[in-house]
């Protein structure tokens, strides 16, 4: 079966060596202790972003996922890889790159999250109905919603929390007695397999809870995005763009979605690629007394991150701040909750 595998030829790494190094970089983030801005940080989310981009590639290239299809129909060790665009979606908000927008990282993970749910629904893994995207970009190829389009999301999304809720409970309990299982040397392909479904829908789960952060978030963008005019633009990088496993040829020529031909570089090659690109550009840097104080309380260590940006003038500081206090004042706290008044 390795033989056969993409990605085997002498100058490329093998698919499931990129993901194992990639979920190992993904692991040691989610219990990462030093801020997410932190220099280190950032540079290990681009590393694991830069490894599942790359088995992204090699999956688009294999073939190995087709609408035609249905989840009983793929091999167990391919199970895994559908997990990608969930993996890059959440990788994607913790980019913290000078110049990059805000906007234009919510975005390019509501692709992954969006993508994600709706193979997971096209292989029968859930049947959740994916709530309709608003536009926090203006230039984002969605249309604004009707008050009858919002409605229904605030209701199903609330149906959906109160069943993902009491799925969450059981979904966690089940993983961990599977996690287990599968530290066995003699894990049968049977646990394998469920180990992987349940793992799929747990994602589900979340990523329906990133989809709804993201759109609280998209309006105080949209405000600040108003008023960023006033201040001077820092030189942008190249945009963000979403690497998606495409399911054949015809949707790749169609949405232009993943790449057409593998680039013979190394992960290191590749990296560095991107920063001259802009698409990595150096990580957020701050302060060693400020990675020092969030050791002891990273509440502390924020505080003094801001209070060090202010002092030193920065413009994107400034205009934060600036704002953010523009939006409270016509955005008083309650505002828009009109249950139960007349």
């Amino acid at each position: 079966m390795a033989e056969n595998q993409p990605g085997n030829s002498k100058d490329e790494e093998p698919l499931t060596k990129l993901f194992d190094e990639g979920m190992k970089l993904y692991m040691k983030l989610e219990d990462e202790k030093e801020p997410i801005s932190s220099e280190a940080v950032q540079l290990t989310i681009k590393q694991a972003i830069s490894k599942f981009e790359k088995a992204t590639n090699l999956v688009s290239i294999s073939g190995m996922f087709s609408t035609n299809e249905s989840l009983e129909e793929l091999p167990t060790e391919t199970l895994q890889y559908l997990l990608l665009p969930v993996l890059l979606g959440k990788l994607t908000l913790k980019l913290c790159a000078q110049g990059l927008a805000r906007v234009e990282i919510i975005n390019v993970a509501e692709i992954y999250f969006r993508d994600f749910l709706q193979r997971c629904k096209d292989y029968g893994v859930t049947d959740v109905e994916i709530p309709e995207p608003t536009c926090a970009d203006p230039k984002a190829p969605c249309k604004p919603l009707t008050e009858q389009a919002k409605i229904a999301n605030m209701v199903n999304s609330r149906e959906v929390k109160i069943k993902r809720y009491k799925e969450m409970k059981e979904i966690k309990e089940k993983l961990e007695k599977l996690r287990y299982a599968m530290t066995s040397i003699n894990v049968d392909d049977e646990t394998r397999r469920e180990y992987f479904t349940t793992l799929l829908t747990s994602h589900v789960n979340e990523s329906l809870d990133e989809l709804n952060s993201i759109e609280q978030e998209k309006p105080i963008l949209e405000y600040m995005s108003k008023h960023a005019g006033e201040l001077k633009q820092p030189k942008r990088p190249a945009p963000l763009k979403p690497v998606i496993i495409t399911r054949d040829a015809v949707q790749k020529a169609v949405y232009g979605l993943g790449y057409p031909a593998l680039p013979s570089l190394t992960i290191e090659e590749f990296y560095d690629q991107r920063v001259r690109e802009g698409t990595f550009p150096g990580a957020c840097k701050i302060p060693h007394a400020t990675i020092q104080a969030a050791d002891d309380d990273p509440d502390e260590a924020e505080k003094i991150r801001k209070e060090q940006l202010v002092e030193t003038e920065d413009p994107e500081e400034i205009a934060r701040q600036r704002n953010m206090d523009e939006f409270k004042d016509d955005h008083r706290r309650g505002w828009g909750n009109r249950h139960n008044r007349s």
